[in-house]
């Protein structure tokens, strides 16, 4: 068991972390002021290197920073900063049937096309904090109309951009797994009835279609009977995914005090880590394959900055929630790897991409997938987790 000055520590390292570094980092260099929106492309230490902008990262600042208004402090700065992103989006990046781009300009001409729902969802993440945060009706309004089109595209998610024949049909983790946290993340806004549907739905499909009992792991793509298919995309892990999906049912444990998913989630957890840890150089593999064979994904091996930042979430969640030790043997194994490997305490933020052996492959700060999300949501998350422990 943690002791006391331990629980303090690790919550002052997140808590100061996430005030003194990381967002400091951000409002400092990402602030488009002529055109709005954000400039995610920055170098080691900090400088604009390319000016697109892609619409999930704008989605997911413009969230970070309400959520911090919301969460943390109600600062002026703060509220500011997202609405830069929140009236970008809003009169950017929609199209005329409300579906997002990928990607535009800096002056916000559209670059690539809305070829998948994921730019919505973080969108929709956005409009709901903010619609919190300043009780903008019409930014509500835009929250539950942005949900609503998710769920209408859910089957076909690509829509007219979807490249596959249909010959070899499978349905995907990512969208189930990102319904558990977007329901929740809006639940202020949604009706309660939506709430809870779209929950008992996603624990399903999470829970009992892409987690493989035989296993204990899971899949990143199955058949839509939800059996196992035996090819590249069926036979594909994506562990950073599996566990951060985990601490999402965690929340949703917590929230409807279930006991029973909240240990199974964990037992997930900790079934994962002991597949995908690299026993040779340590850290968590981006992709496997179930069955040992070899990989489509060139960039398996590389160790990314918000796979193991997920995990240090779900195993604080998980350490909150059961006071296991194997769970926090796998926390202390996982934080000491990851602090040492990606924080940048001379520049300040995070490195995102190593090579196997740990050493930095890029040393930018943001880019094309890289933004203001998984590094202040994991030091915040992390953050409440101890403080809860602590008390």
């Amino acid at each position: 068991m943690l002791d006391i000055f331990k629980i303090k520590e690790y919550s002052n390292l997140y808590q100061d972390t996430l005030l003194k570094d990381v967002i400091p980092f951000w409002e400092k260099n990402s602030i488009d002021q002529k055109n709005g929106g954000y400039f995610t492309c920055l170098s080691k230490t900090g400088e604009v290197y390319e000016k697109d902008k892609f619409m999930w990262l704008q989605g997911r600042q413009a969230w970070t920073f309400s959520m911090l208004y919301n969460k943390v402090a109600q600062k002026k700065e703060w509220l500011e900063v997202a609405k830069k992103g929140i009236d970008f989006i809003k009169d950017k990046a929609m199209d005329s049937e409300g579906n997002f781009y990928f990607s535009t300009t800096d002056v916000g001409d559209a670059l690539v096309q809305p070829y998948n729902i994921f730019s919505d969802c973080f969108a929709a993440m956005a409009f709901s904090q903010y619609a919190v945060a300043t009780g903008d009706e019409e930014i509500k309004k835009l929250a539950i109309q942005t949900y609503h089109n998710i769920l209408k595209k859910k089957d076909n998610p690509k829509g007219l951009y979807e490249k596959s024949t249909g010959t070899r049909p499978l349905k995907s983790f990512a969208l189930p797994m990102i319904l558990s946290n977007l329901v929740m993340e809006l639940e202020d806004v949604l009706d309660t009835v939506e709430v809870e549907k779209t929950i008992d739905a996603s624990i399903h499909e999470v829970m009992e279609v892409f987690l493989d009992k035989d296993s204990g792991l899971i899949y990143e793509f199955v058949r839509l009977d939800g059996t196992l298919e035996d090819s590249y995309n069926g036979r594909l892990l994506n562990p950073g995914h599996g566990i951060e999906a985990m601490w999402f049912m965690i929340d949703i444990g917590v929230r409807r005090n279930d006991t029973k998913l909240i240990n199974k989630a964990t037992d997930t957890i900790l079934k994962i880590l002991e597949y995908s840890w690299d026993k040779k150089y340590g850290g968590i593999f981006y992709f496997m394959d179930s069955k040992g064979k070899p990989l489509q994904q060139l960039e398996w091996d590389q160790k990314l900055w918000w796979v193991h930042l997920e995990s240090l979430v779900a195993l604080s969640k998980a350490y909150e929630q059961t006071g296991k030790k194997e769970v926090l043997d796998w926390y202390e194994k996982v934080h000491e790897y990851t602090w040492s490997h990606f924080s940048d305490p001379e520049n300040g933020e995070w490195f995102g991409y190593l090579n196997r052996q740990g050493e930095v492959l890029l040393d930018l700060k943001g880019g094309k997938w890289k933004g203001c999300f998984h590094v202040p949501r994991a030091m915040f998350q992390c953050w409440k987790s101890f403080e809860k422990i602590n008390k």
